[in-house]
């Protein structure tokens, strides 16, 4: 069986799987094409993004064989009331199941959360090298809305951030 055909189970995210998710993340910013974090994320610093989720906020984990391969997470927009309808998205994917289905798993998930949580728009910031990202957000509905010149600085080197949006 290829990993293509295997199953995967998204579930809702718990205590228990914080040092997955914390592995996954370290591997997305190791290969420097989904985040401008440069430095891995220790126990307390993923404690610290935990404890900021929860209730409208949530994070869920992907599942293959028992084997947590994925995770994404609704995130505060705005702390302003008039985008309390709004969320941002983060979604990472371990190495050995990015092209399994396994981000479309995560993201049909992430969507069905955002309605039953009350939010009207996704929003998501990508870098603009990452393809294959993009190639997975606009096949779940997701458009470009534009792209923030020297938004960040990766590795000493200002880079551009891609949003995009998704209406619910």
């Amino acid at each position: 069986m290829t990993p293509v055909s295997r199953a995967v189970a998204v579930r809702n995210a718990a205590n228990g799987d914080v040092a997955a998710i914390r592995a996954i993340y370290n591997e997305g910013i190791a290969d420097r094409v989904a985040t401008l974090d440069e430095d891995p994320k220790s126990a307390g610093d993923i404690a610290a993004w935990w404890a900021d989720h929860g209730g409208r906020y949530a994070v869920v984990v992907a599942e293959r064989d028992g084997v947590t391969v994925g995770w994404c997470s609704l995130n505060r927009y705005s702390h302003r009331c008039a985008y309390d309808g709004v969320v941002d998205l983060s979604v990472y994917v371990a190495r050995e199941a990015r092209g399994t289905g396994v981000g479309f798993a995560l993201l049909v998930a992430a969507e069905r959360l955002a309605r039953q949580n009350g939010f009207y728009k996704i929003v998501l910031f990508t870098l603009p090298v990452n393809a294959n990202g993009q190639a997975l957000y606009r096949k779940t509905g997701f458009r470009e809305v534009g792209v923030f010149r020297n938004q960040g600085r990766l590795d000493g080197r200002f880079v551009d951030v891609m949003a995009m949006e998704k209406l619910l």
